[in-house]
């Protein structure tokens, strides 16, 4: 997934349709010189949509379309003709594309299923003709209803990635490094943090043609839920994942502290998180013997875990053979 074509986050300008307004008419023939009123309504105007579709994965399309307009709505007519409602705009996004109102923050929905629609910008109402008004009191109003106005707004769409397995660790965890050694994906790799700026997906092979997505996003630190680091702009990426594999390198102060470091990060932002299946990576265990990794085993989180080396290729078939019985559990059961 090339950095430049990968965008999870874009801002727009919405604009829907203006209502159209209704008409003020009154029936006229050669029979009836002085007929009743019969003007028509205004058309709705155009709604802003957003429509899933399952074969995007980025909202590269949009990062470009800055302004989105739709059309106002007709006015209406004689004979109680009803004015034609503004076309409706339509954008269709990756699923897993968050609405999010710029001003307030707010989520406003989430799209999740093929050709889904949500109204993200409503357009406006038509107006009511004068026929509406008539009374046994009034028998010729000579008003008519406006249309609503457009709704002018800007907002915030934001991409959840959807992963069997999501990469959970600090910088320089070896995410990155796993990802490219098990599957044909190649993210930057180096010994820098940060190095990961935008999510990387890949697909890992299985036996016998089968297969599970995983996806390594950029490191957390300490705090990221309070927007430190990458923070919040990553930590959503999280939550549509199946599996979240956490990774501590072996070389780690204290890979149990670390551990319930990260653990309260996800907490923090969406403690739901905490009900997916977790594992545990140790990483970059190649320098080490198995004397020492019975030592370290016996001071582990009370999670399934596996010691693996991307760059020896050790444990890399045991760690497969975990996320694929975890993702399997409950088909077996």
């Amino acid at each position: 997934m090339a950095n430049s074509n990968f965008v999870d986050y874009v801002k727009i300008y919405c604009r829907s349709g203006h209502g159209g307004g209704g008409s003020a008419h009154f029936h006229r023939d050669r029979m009836n010189p002085r007929g009743g009123p019969d003007g028509g309504d205004g058309g709705r105007g155009g709604h802003i949509i957003l429509k899933g579709n399952k074969q995007l994965w980025t909202l590269l399309h949009l990062k470009y379309t800055k302004h989105i307009k739709a059309e106002p709505g007709g006015h209406g007519g004689s004979s109680l003709k009803t004015g034609a409602n503004g076309q409706d705009v339509y954008l269709e996004v990756p699923l897993g594309t968050v609405a999010r109102d710029f001003e307030t923050g707010e989520i406003e929905f989430e799209i999740n299923e093929h050709d889904e629609e949500r109204i993200l910008v409503p357009g406006g109402r038509g107006g009511q003709g004068n026929d509406h008004f008539k009374s046994p009191t009034n028998q010729a109003p000579k008003y008519a209803q406006p249309g609503e106005p457009e709704i002018e707004t800007i907002k915030i769409l934001e991409l959840k990635l959807l992963a069997d397995v999501g990469l959970v660790g600090f910088p320089n965890a070896g995410k990155s490094t796993l990802l490219s050694v098990i599957s044909a994906a190649k993210p930057e790799i180096a010994d820098y943090p940060f190095t990961t700026l935008t999510p990387n997906l890949g697909i890992v092979h299985y036996h016998d043609y089968r297969s599970f997505i995983m996806a390594d996003i950029p490191g957390i630190i300490e705090g990221a839920h309070e927007g430190k680091g990458l923070g919040l702009r990553f930590l959503k990426h999280i939550e549509r994942n199946s599996i979240l594999l956490f990774m501590v390198p072996a070389d780690s102060n204290s890979i149990k502290e670390e551990y319930r470091i990260l653990l309260n990060e996800l907490n923090q932002y969406n403690p739901e998180m905490l009900d997916k299946s977790k594992l545990l990576a140790i990483t970059k265990t190649d320098l080490l013997d198995d004397e020492l990794k019975r030592e370290i085993a016996k001071d582990l989180p009370d999670l399934p875990y596996v010691f693996i080396s991307s760059v020896a290729q050790q444990g890399l078939q045991k760690l497969k053979d975990m996320i694929w019985n975890e993702l399997n559990k409950d088909v077996s059961e």
